[in-house]
């Protein structure tokens, strides 16, 4: 059966020897890959081909992966279903009839239905951990600044990191170990070595991320924050609690935690992502990138059309809501403001995780949706991004591991978050459940 994860089918092989030999490794469609269409699942960019490799696919061939194709996703990474891609939904192999989760949906359809050994996705807001939540697979979301953005098509800079989706958690960190390190071209990289590796005589980083992957959970602290269970799916809250039996049946203890910033997070995630995507999107003119016009107008005029006949309707939507919340005279009224809940979100992580070793809540506050079931309501799609959005706004790393299924059969992830640079704390925590 097909799924629809791919939006190209175009094999790129790898270097002979290295850590991913003999391994697919499927690239979502918004990360550069030279002499293959990129088209980050938007008709404005059908028939974009870069000029160069992202960091991160440098990485997988020096590794020795071979790239199978470039995954299907939500257009321009704005959506939670990967309903929204020009090149049609992708479906989920893991629940027949329901969306594999946005944006990065594909990656983890491909994973799912072993279409690919391994993928990597991009998450924004959640959208490596939403789609591995939906598919029954592992997602992790790194610390903002230790895998390299260069080579990705860009949503919202400040909030988007590239992540690894993988049938294992083991698997999710061997990727890591490729991908993570400094890079020179993008400067939002940070050298993290005394909290995740350590340097080789040569003076190569090598991460230890896989060995962390260990399944013990003994002596684990484990914070619960109430607000991001309130509102969320009875069937998602049981199968939750079942999955932090497990890991206190494995030697972890678990405490609730109150942060009150987290009941304002959605909103100034949207501000901040649909406010920098409306920046970004600009250079989609029909000049720089685009379609050219085929018809003689003012300027004004083509671009308009261009970027009408090039943007999906969720694309237009959060690049006008973007560009009215930075417009004079409202930019103190709500980016500003976003700002400062952003500050304040990261303020009560910094508090609840000097209680604990990790936090931990649903991935996504409900199971897999039916196909169509959120398109035509965008407010039900943006709600659902509750429990992820806040690790983006704080920058921190978090995993998405399968918690079990609903009564009914249909998938949910567990979220385990961690300090900045904390990824071996999730990956071993997340290891004790796959």
């Amino acid at each position: 059966m097909s799924y629809n994860a791919f939006i190209t089918r175009e094999t790129i092989e790898g270097e002979e020897d290295g850590p991913l030999a003999g391994k697919t490794v499927a690239v979502k469609d918004n990360i550069s890959t030279e002499g293959v269409r990129t088209t980050c699942g938007s008709a404005m960019l059908e028939e974009y081909v870069p000029p160069y490799d992202a960091a991160v696919v440098e990485r997988l061939l020096e590794a020795g992966a071979t790239i199978p194709g470039k995954t299907n996703m939500d257009e321009f990474g704005m959506g939670t279903t990967t309903e929204t891609s020009a090149f049609g939904p992708t479906d989920n192999p893991a629940a027949e009839g329901r969306v594999p989760g946005g944006s990065s949906g594909g990656s983890a359809a491909a994973v799912a239905a072993g279409e690919a050994d391994l993928a990597l996705g991009t998450d924004t807001g959640g959208s490596v951990r939403c789609p591995a939540a939906f598919t029954g697979t592992v997602g992790i979301k790194p610390t903002y600044g230790l895998v390299s953005r260069y080579g990705l098509i860009a949503y919202a800079n400040s909030l988007e990191q590239i992540g690894p989706i993988a049938p294992s958690v083991e698997e999710a960190a061997e990727l890591l170990e490729v991908i993570a390190g400094l890079d020179d071209r993008d400067s939002t990289t940070r050298d993290a070595h005394e909290e995740v590796g350590e340097r080789s005589p040569d003076g190569v980083r090598e991460y230890a991320f896989a060995d962390a992957a260990d399944g013990d959970v003994d002596g684990l602290e484990i914070g619960i924050p109430t607000e991001l269970l309130e509102g969320a799916d009875e069937r998602v809250v049981e199968t939750f609690w079942d999955a932090i039996d497990e890991l206190e049946a494995r030697g972890a203890s678990y405490h609730e935690v109150a942060m009150e910033s987290l009941s304002h997070a959605v909103e100034a995630y949207y501000v901040i992502a649909m406010s920098e995507a409306s920046s970004n999107l600009a250079r989609f003119d029909g000049v720089r990138y685009g379609p050219t016009p085929e018809y003689e107008g003012n300027w004004n005029e083509e671009f308009a059309a261009v970027r009408e006949e090039g943007f999906g309707e969720e694309v237009k939507r959060r690049i006008l809501l973007g560009t009215y919340a930075l417009s004079a005279g409202y930019h103190d009224k709500y980016y500003k403001q976003a700002q400062d809940a952003r500050a304040w979100v990261k303020q009560d992580f910094d508090s609840a995780l000097s209680e604990a070793d990790v936090l931990a809540s649903p991935t996504m506050p409900v199971p897999p949706m039916e196909r169509g079931e959120s398109l035509d309501d965008p407010l039900t799609m943006y709600l659902a991004d509750a429990n992820t959005t806040p690790v983006n706004l704080a920058n921190l790393p978090a995993i998405s591991v399968p918690a079990g299924e609903t009564s009914d059969g249909l998938p949910v992830g567990l979220q385990l978050i961690g300090p900045a640079f904390g990824e071996r704390e999730i990956i071993r925590a997340g290891s004790a459940l796959a």
